[in-house]
């Protein structure tokens, strides 16, 4: 055991004198970083400014209809083209051009369709019949005189001069293409068509063309199919969650009442559990040998929206492998080398299983959390729709000829009497993108940038409210002398209540700090994505030591402001002070601070492991199929790794919550032991506070004293 350190004369400040009144958490404090407070009030008021604003401006439709030449959304409910849902384009090869990754809109006619077309046919052949004119009249525009020769209909832009086999991809008609054997591309069966022009016309540019045309959405494609999933499971992921609840509830209990027993069992799971994804992944991987196709590396498959194709081939299994190995070998280390350290780590876990066991309330606590940051984040994601879709519909001149007018804004109400159309006879006026030149628009970028800080603030505010309230809350477990008698009714409310009544301004200024270096952090993000086809190395290797930095600065802030919550709730000092004092408190105490308080966070998160593993298995069997006895239940799914990773993540949301108290209560009575071992020497006009488990472990007495457990 490390000897004792105390200097008065340290650089980190002088240790804690001994004070006979000092209890705990004092009560007559006052307001702290009024300053602040009154910023941060100020702050809220004018996001529910921009909120309101940006409710008043927007319209979400435009990110779930597609929109015709015209701004018009296709089938949408109570219009006109209610009944005519897919966006159809008169010539999809116009898409292929470059203007579609500038603008996001194909510089060619799109009308709203009821169904997509399913068969060739040319404007010249279909006006020859009655039944074909019919048919090809329901992808012109309205009102078009069938009538009249081709060459009138094509020269007024009524209609398209081809129709292709398509189907509806994203609510849009884009070919019907094939890949066969040998990379051949086909467009219903025939690798060529003729167009009315009599050219012929490969099927490859069509699929070139497609691409462009849907790059914006072809990620909609895959989120609709995630969509359908989560539809068809989420009474199973549900059931999963409330598992994960009930496992960490039971691990939590069990933890209470046998918390030497239950790490050891929990560090000996955690390795059998590693070790079986590890023999898993191999029989995977064996499995596989030999197989047509398995030995396609994941570089050369590239990007697919099928992920279970992944799973086919045998690097994905080996990189599994590989990575769990690594993972079991340090866990593994990491016990060897700090199996001494694992006693007092016990020692002070049982401590906060007592602590939490008489502060039973606490276990509840993270559901007030969990409710404050989801109203938080549904704010943020709903203001950042609206405020996205609060542009006006932006139409420009698109053209196939040489035009002085092309691309520049036009009105689709005056265009055909303009000069335009004299000049440039075959130039239209579509619709091209949202955006607006109002004052509102123009600061648009900077509401969603207010929009992304004020989230940022308003969550690291509400997660700073969570640990100050146990703070206060296991502090005054740990001061009182006499357990359970001394400790004050309420402490959670109490505590509660003295954070939102003193010290508010506290709690928004270490959040505001945060929230700052994390805004910071989402901006070199975006450089970085902008940067990434740059040839500049000295840039993106700057950028990417900045990202480093800031990430480490982020880690430091979060372990700081952590600390200084503990010393607000136990002194009610500002945030500054506070800071200070828990900073040099632990540098003064740094060897314990290393090898003691780390430990106790890395067996928590192997608990959290553990619990997020058993249910990730099971879980896994489930949607697979290979559970006999609910292999009949087990819903259909596109992507069966959608409601697993759903389950996994939000199993280690539950686990995190409830082990965040835990460790919560950790960090504080390790703050308190600190303290208790520069207040008091265990002599009888200077007890010490902390339990006898850990004074023996220490080595140190109360000179015959006994503090009650």
């Amino acid at each position: 055991m490390e000897p004792e350190e105390k200097n008065p004369e340290s650089k980190y400040g002088e240790a804690r004198k001994f004070d006979p009144t000092f209890k705990g958490p004092i009560y007559n404090r006052g307001c702290t970083d009024i300053i602040c407070c009154i910023l941060f009030i100020l702050a809220l008021l004018g996001y529910f400014a921009v909120g309101i604003l940006a409710w008043s401006q927007g319209d979400p439709r435009k990110v779930i209809y597609p929109t015709d030449s015209k701004g018009q959304f296709c089938g949408q409910v109570g219009t006109v083209l209610e009944k005519k849902p897919l966006l159809f384009y008169f010539n999809i090869l116009k898409c292929a051009s470059p203007l579609v990754l500038l603008e996001f809109q194909c510089p060619t006619t799109q009308i709203c369709v009821e169904r997509c077309p399913d068969k060739f046919m040319t404007l010249v052949k279909a006006l020859k019949k009655k039944d074909d004119k019919e048919y090809y009249k329901q992808f012109c525009k309205e009102g078009v005189n069938m009538n009249k020769t081709a060459p009138e209909i094509l020269t007024d832009g009524l209609c398209p001069s081809i129709l292709t086999p398509s189907k509806n991809f994203t609510r849009r008609c884009l070919p019907a293409l094939e890949t066969l054997k040998g990379g051949i591309v086909v467009v219903g069966n025939q690798t060529t068509y003729m167009n009315a022009k009599g050219e012929n016309i490969n099927a490859t540019d069509l699929l070139e063309a497609s691409k462009k045309s849907n790059r914006v959405v072809e990620a909609r494609a895959v989120a609709m199919r995630i969509f359908e999933d989560y539809t068809q499971s989420w009474h199973w992921i549900l059931l999963g969650l409330v598992i994960a609840m009930l496992v960490s509830l039971i691990f939590i209990l069990l933890l209470r009442c046998l918390a030497g027993i239950m790490i050891w069992v929990m560090i000996i799971m955690v390795i059998i559990v590693i070790g079986y994804g590890v023999f898993h992944c191999y029989m995977q991987y064996a499995s596989l040998k030999g197989e047509a196709g398995s030995d396609v590396t994941i570089k050369d498959l590239g990007l697919q929206t099928d992920f279970s194709v992944y799973l086919q081939i045998r690097q994905t299994w080996l990189a599994f492998i590989i990575i769990l190995c690594i993972v079991e070998v340090v866990i593994i280390l990491l016990l060897i080398f700090l199996r001494k350290r694992i006693l007092i780590a016990i020692a002070l876990i049982k401590e906060a299983s007592k602590a939490i066991g008489h502060v039973m309330s606490s276990l509840f606590y993270p559901l007030l959390t969990f409710a404050l940051l989801t109203l938080v984040i549904a704010y943020w994601a709903i203001t950042a729709v609206f405020l996205s879709t609060s542009n006006e519909p932006i139409y420009k001149v698109f053209n196939t000829t040489e035009c002085s007018y092309s691309r520049d804004t036009c009105k689709p109400e005056t265009f055909n009497s303009s000069n335009i159309t004299t000049e440039c006879p075959d130039a239209e006026c579509l619709f091209a993108f949202y955006g607006g030149e109002t004052v509102y628009h123009k600061y648009l970028i900077l509401f969603q940038f207010y929009n992304l800080f004020l989230f940022f603030w308003c969550v690291n505010f509400v997660t700073a409210l969570g640990q100050v309230t146990l703070a206060g809350a296991f502090a005054s477990y740990y001061w009182a002398f006499k357990k359970p008698e001394d400790i004050p009714a309420f402490p959670v409310f109490n505590s509660l209540g003295r954070a939102l009544r003193y010290h508010t301004g506290s709690l928004a200024f270490g959040s505001l700090i945060l929230a700052i270096v994390q805004v910071i952090r989402v901006i070199l993000e975006y450089m970085d994505q902008k940067l990434k086809g740059a040839q500049n190395r000295c840039a993106k290797f700057l950028l990417s030591c900045l990202k480093c930095c800031f990430w480490c600065l982020e880690k430091f802030i979060k372990f700081l402001n952590r600390n200084a919550y503990i010393m607000v709730a136990i002194y009610g000092k500002n945030f500054c002070t506070s800071a200070k004092d828990a900073f040099f408190l632990l540098m003064r105490n740094i060897v314990r601070v290393v090898v003691l308080d780390k430990v106790t966070d890395f067996l928590l998160f192997l608990g959290k492991l553990l619990i997020v593993g058993i249910v990730g298995i099971c879980s896994f069997f489930f949607f697979t199929g290979q559970f006999k006895v609910a292999e009949n239940v087990a819903p259909s799914l596109n992507y069966y790794w959608v409601p697993i990773l759903t389950v996994v993540f939000g199993s280690y949301l539950i686990a995190h919550g409830f082990f965040s108290v835990y460790a919560m209560c950790v960090d504080t009575l390790f703050l308190c032991f600190l303290e208790d071992l520069e207040r008091n020497d265990g002599t009888v006009d200077r007890p010490y506070f902390m339990p006898e488990s850990l004074l023996s472990i220490l080595k140190k007495s109360n000179d015959g004293l006994k503090t009650v457990d």
